[in-house]
């Protein structure tokens, strides 16, 4: 639970009162849910509640489309669903949750691909108020049952394939020994679970019976969902060995769906491409947030593959999108490649998770039309967003993020009416209030998490205000001084193609073999993903080690292959400053960020 000071606790539900199973409730505590209630930033809207109103709303209209791929990814067709029809699998998974025994406050693990299914385990689950974990389907066993323990999974649900391996199978490995989960579930095709191993449930979508309805409806009505119960446990990852898990509510959920739907302004009649992992804050705020908020269609797309990507864009008549920075520098220098396909449905795209380029955004906008949306955002809250009617100048909006709650200030959308924030200088803790001077960005608002799951054995991410701490430094620009510039990651990380990638828990390992004296994990920069990781190692004495070999054991600890080192690099000691740590910035190839 998450007690009032922000501390998640024990099961991801809170304090507030308790259920019929005798657990608390709600995330945050009462008087914050009344002053934000009162001030009309939180409402008493639920998810499961704005689906049924759509599902009302657009009944035969489509709603969602699987990746074009999905045969050769999960191997089954790629399907199509009416919000009706959407609705239906829904209700019929739902009841299938309630047959395996799970009910409010249970946690549902969950390793799916971006597909129709994984949009139907959030809405079943939380039609009966099971909160949701998702993982991402490139973790391994290690990882898996790390995570499922913290977190107290009761049931887990992945498939019986994707692409050449079978996540079902592992899963029910790295579960074994978990003693809260109860059922591990696999999606998939009855051709392709020969090698689903004994215990694990094979499940297909199906269609809602008579039955399914009456006992999911009874089961809602008996113990209906409110506003500020946990919904999802998303997982973080910062300078921590450890990922920590973020329990959020529907009202948060809400508050940050409304900045990523306003500031894109997106309708009804929209066409959502996502190619972002639907696990945290850039899926699920970025795109399926403002698909239910909406009404509009929402396309999946997974794991990122450029010829799927761009087709899907011109079959699907796609509108809006997301895609890394990198990427869209690629293809606009990429003149022979933008001719052959089209891409002429696109109206504004979404991106963000490292400093974008004031030509490539202007590129965007010139050259095609497009305008490029600048995105800053994270698990526990963070929603800065410089949207093409705030920052109309394109090289602007590259550079900058809006300063809430910058003195006379205002902004066009409901995010910077309610969402503060403040510059904090890391050496003496005052507060930045001029321009140039850099400081850790500390927020606060509706968007903000209530505090980590088992917060009580973590430092609070939160200060003496009860801002969020976000380790990430800003300074103040602008002739207004209405504008934040990002400079820098406070917390030491890669992130690799929208993946966080603590380096600190590479190194722990890769410390221990036999031939590694010394290592530090930074990433290089790469087009495509962003970074990648890479090793810088110094060894032992008549020692030698190549990357594959490196590689090779570190298999063999399971961790997921998005981590695995792509270059290493032996020195013969590692730059350090006087207090003994590494000089990162010195090992760093030219064009990362430091």
């Amino acid at each position: 639970m998450v007690d009032a000071q922000g501390h998640a606790h024990g099961h991801a539900h809170g304090h507030a009162h308790g259920d019929s199973r005798g657990r608390a409730r709600g995330l945050h505590p009462p008087e914050k849910v009344a002053d934000y209630r009162s001030k009309g930033w939180w409402g008493e809207q639920t998810l499961d509640g704005l689906f049924a109103d759509q599902v009302t709303a657009r009944g035969d209209a489509l709603a969602v489309v699987d990746p074009a791929n999905r045969a050769a990814l999960l191997g089954s067709s790629p399907r199509r669903l009416t919000w009706r029809e959407l609705d239906s699998e829904v209700t019929a998974l739902a009841a299938r949750l309630l047959s395996l025994g799970l009910g409010r406050g249970d946690v549902l693990g969950v390793q799916l691909a971006n597909s129709v299914e994984l949009v139907e385990v959030y809405l079943a689950a939380w039609r009966l108020g099971v909160v949701v974990s998702p993982l991402p389907v490139q973790l391994r066993e290690r990882e898996v049952a790390a995570m499922c323990a913290r977190a107290d999974v009761t049931a887990y649900i992945s498939c019986a394939r994707f692409g050449d391996r079978s996540l079902a199978a592992e899963a029910a490995t790295a579960l074994a020994d978990v003693d809260s989960v109860r059922a591990v579930v696999a999606y998939g095709p009855e051709d392709e679970t020969a090698d689903v191993p004994i215990g694990v449930r094979v499940w297909q979508p199906e269609r809602a019976t008579q039955a399914d309805r009456e006992v999911v409806r009874a089961y809602a009505v008996a113990d209906p969902n409110e506003a500020n119960d946990a919904v999802t446990i998303c997982w973080t990852s910062g300078t921590e060995s450890a990922p920590k898990g973020v329990p959020r509510c529907h009202m948060d959920w809400l508050a940050v769906g409304v900045a990523t739907t306003e500031a894109p302004q997106v309708t009804v009649d929209d066409v959502l491409l996502n190619p972002f992992p639907m696990i945290n804050m850039a899926g699920i705020s970025g795109m399926f947030l403002p698909w239910l908020l909406t009404g509009c269609v929402l396309v999946q797309h997974h794991p990122f593959d450029l010829p799927t990507f761009l087709g899907q864009v011109a079959g699907e008549r796609v509108t809006y999108t997301c895609a890394p920075p990198a990427l869209l520098w690629m293809l606009l220098g990429n003149e022979q490649l933008m001719a052959s396909v089209d891409v002429s449905s696109l109206t504004r795209i979404g991106s963000g998770s490292a400093p974008l380029q004031p030509a490539m955004v202007r590129g965007w906008q010139e050259g095609h039309g497009i305008s490029v949306i600048n995105f800053f955002g994270s698990n526990e809250g963070i929603g800065l967003l410089s949207s093409p009617v705030d920052f109309p100048d394109p090289d602007e909006r590259a550079q900058f993020f809006p300063r809430f709650g910058a003195p006379g200030v205002t902004w066009s959308t409901r995010a910077g009416e309610w969402t503060d924030t403040r510059l904090v200088d890391i050496v003496t803790g005052e507060d930045v209030t001029e321009p140039g001077r850099p400081g850790e960005l500390h927020i606060s608002g509706p968007s903000v998490f209530a505090g980590y799951l088992h917060g009580e054995e973590l430092p609070s991410p939160f200060d003496d205000r009860g801002y969020l701490r976000t380790g990430d430094l800003f300074e103040i620009a602008g002739e207004r001084g209405q504008y934040l510039r990002y400079l820098d990651r406070a917390r030491d990380q890669v992130i690799r193609g929208g993946m966080n990638i603590a380096p600190a828990e590479l190194e722990g390992l890769i410390a221990d073999h036999p031939a590694v004296a010394d290592v530090a994990v930074i990433g290089d920069p790469d087009e495509r993903l962003g970074e990648r990781v890479a090793a810088v190692v110094v060894l032992r004495p008549g020692q030698a080690l190549t990357l594959e070999e490196l590689v090779a054991w570190l298999r063999e600890r399971s961790i997921a292959s998005f981590k695995l080192p792509e270059r290493l690099e032996v020195r013969d000691e590692l730059p350090r400053n006087a207090v003994g740590k590494v000089l990162k910035r010195m090992l760093r190839r030219p064009g990362t960020a430091e």
